[in-house]
């Protein structure tokens, strides 16, 4: 009788001790790591710039200046006389012209008839072609007019001020833009002439602006191991501006990854690493694991787990490494909705 006694109470005990162990199990919902394909984007910092800009100078130094016609913030086309320089200097010289030619002119005759050699009626046709040049180059300087079509954003001097170094004006083309980005090496084959790229400035925030690769350096920076990349806007609205920070966003391509549900992804108390715990035989795997983009509401794993792994996604508080869980996927059903 005594055995039979001790037998039920050891029986007892296992089976007290069975009960808890079920008691201690968590319940979980979990969701497997699938490897999908993931659109590479990569943003690269710059500062947007005017598609051309020109420094409005005179070819020589010395010259008065008799008027500017435009001013900071006129829209100018090419062609048009910006400035207009002082006309004392052209005026002489063009006299001069007139009395030159006027002199050869007399003398062809006197040439023809033996009156004068041929060294002589030379020597006069090369002073005349001199003359012509000078005059030629006060005209041409004495008015300036732009290179391009664009705005001013600035004026360095006033009517009547004697031309230093200084640029009188600069011009701008604004009404298409610039950026230029350094590219990682190890994107060079992606990117290409004519891809698009998407441009954000802080100033229009969620606003994307489209962009075009319109030209891309051949050689690399040692130093940094990129490449430069133009890449070039339009501005018909003119809502973006010269000196603006923006983001260069390109489309790399895709890659395969994993990926999890973004809440199976926790983050460590007191550090920035980040881990999952993954379900094998009944218990938890606490596993560090490092994190890529989010896609919606997917995040990619970079490393740390496998594709085919089993992630939890509730309960977090309540497991530990190696604590045993009981997978309960199934809907919840509240108020006769089901809810996934």
């Amino acid at each position: 009788m005594f055995m039979a006694a001790s037998l039920v109470a050891c029986n007892s005990k296992s089976a007290e001790k069975t009960a808890a162990v079920v008691e201690e199990a968590v319940v979980v919902k979990t969701a497997k790591a699938e490897v999908k394909d993931v659109e590479i984007f990569e943003v690269y910092t710059s500062e947007i710039m005017a598609y051309k800009e020109n420094d409005i100078t005179p070819a020589a130094q010395g010259l008065h200046i008799d008027r500017i016609h435009v001013d900071v913030g006129d829209k100018v086309y090419q062609g048009q006389t910006l400035v207009t320089l002082d006309q004392t200097t052209l005026k002489q010289q063009e006299l001069n012209l007139a009395t030159t030619q006027d002199n050869y002119d007399r003398m062809v005759p006197v040439h023809a008839a033996g009156g004068i050699s041929d060294q002589q009626l030379i020597q006069m046709k090369n002073t005349l072609d001199l003359q012509k040049e000078v005059v030629e180059n006060l005209r041409k300087n004495s008015t300036i007019k732009s290179p391009i079509s664009g705005v001013v954003t600035a004026r360095n001097f006033e009517n009547g001020d004697l031309f230093a170094s200084m640029p009188i004006l600069h011009i701008m083309q604004i009404d298409k833009l610039k950026v230029m980005a350094n590219v990682s090496e190890q994107y060079f084959t992606s990117v290409k002439v004519g891809n698009k790229v998407t441009i954000e400035v802080d100033i229009y925030p969620g606003q994307q602006f489209e962009g075009e690769v319109t030209r891309i350096n051949p050689a690399f920076d040692a130093r940094t191991r990129t490449f430069s990349v133009e890449i070039t806007i339009p501005n018909k609205s003119l809502e973006l501006r010269p000196g603006m920070y923006a983001r260069a966003i390109f489309n790399m391509g895709k890659r395969q990854s994993i990926m999890v549900p973004d809440k199976a992804i926790q983050k460590q108390a007191g550090s920035s690493e980040r881990y999952v715990y993954v379900v094998e035989n009944g218990v938890v795997d606490y596993r560090f694991v490092t994190d890529g983009r989010r896609v919606g509401d997917l995040i990619e794993v970079l490393d740390g787990i496998e594709a085919g792994d089993e992630v939890v996604l509730t309960s977090f508080t309540r497991l530990m490494n190696g604590k045993a869980v009981t997978v309960d996927n199934a809907p919840v059903v509240e108020n006769n909705v089901v809810e996934e």
